[in-house]
């Protein structure tokens, strides 16, 4: 494979075997600024940033997916594939649909159910399951606990649209046990799956879909700080 890629402006040896990714490239350069050490920037491409540093003696990349199951697809399967990375935690944040979640609680989500048609690439002969890294799930309950934060495991929807959820597409789907909707796990772990590699996505609650409950944009960088030091965890 030739280096840099179409969309990501790094040669090989610039990208750590494990990366974090929150959807937004800006917050990438946050958590890189904040966490880790001897940051050196590796994508500016399409303005999707990208960094590697050191977190307590381990090398730790930091790249941002963009929004839907198209973009996380592409950067997840670069990632992957050409970059030969390991592991991948998608941080992020949701919707509840639950009554007993709360905003800023944090969801792990062990499956991603998805209304996208992602997984028809790969000629199935039935419909698949996108599930996270057991050794990922687990490592993020044992330091939520250590932690002492309100968290839940569980299955969420990975949703092709953001303003099409209405009272009866929200009660289908919890009657179906899932918690929460985000919009790019499920090609996450669908990637992770066909590369054999690891995936985990740690999602923070922004909204509460049954109330009508949002966090404000300050709000949301507050309370995104846990699913960080979560995601950190994980890669140590």
């Amino acid at each position: 494979m030739k280096f840099p890629t179409n969309h990501i402006g790094a040669n090989r040896d610039e990208v750590a075997n494990t990366v974090i990714m929150p959807g937004d490239p800006l917050r990438a350069k946050f958590i890189a600024e904040e966490f880790l050490q001897d940051v050196r920037c590796f994508n500016k491409i399409r303005n999707m940033l990208g960094y590697t540093g050191i977190y307590r003696g381990n090398r730790v990349s930091v790249m941002g997916s963009g929004m839907g199951i198209p973009s996380m697809g592409i950067y997840s399967h670069e990632l992957y594939n050409f970059y030969e990375v390991e592991k991948i935690i998608r941080v992020g944040t949701a919707g509840c649909i639950v009554q007993n979640m709360d905003l800023k609680d944090l969801v792990i989500a062990m499956g991603a159910c998805t209304n996208s048609n992602f997984t028809e690439q790969f000629c199935l002969q039935g419909t698949f399951a996108p599930i996270a890294s057991y050794n990922l799930v687990s490592k993020a309950v044992g330091c939520a606990q250590k932690k002492g934060l309100k968290f839940i495991v569980g299955n969420v929807l990975s949703s092709d649209y953001i303003y099409g959820e209405n009272k009866e597409f929200i009660d289908k789907w919890n009657k179906m046990g899932i918690i929460a909707f985000e919009m790019e796990a499920a090609a996450l772990y669908t990637n992770a799956a066909v590369s054999g590699r690891e995936a985990l996505c740690l999602l923070a609650i922004s909204d509460c879909l049954l109330t009508g409950k949002s966090l404000s944009h300050e709000e949301r960088e507050k309370g995104f700080m846990d699913i960080i030091k979560v995601a950190l965890c994980c890669c140590v």
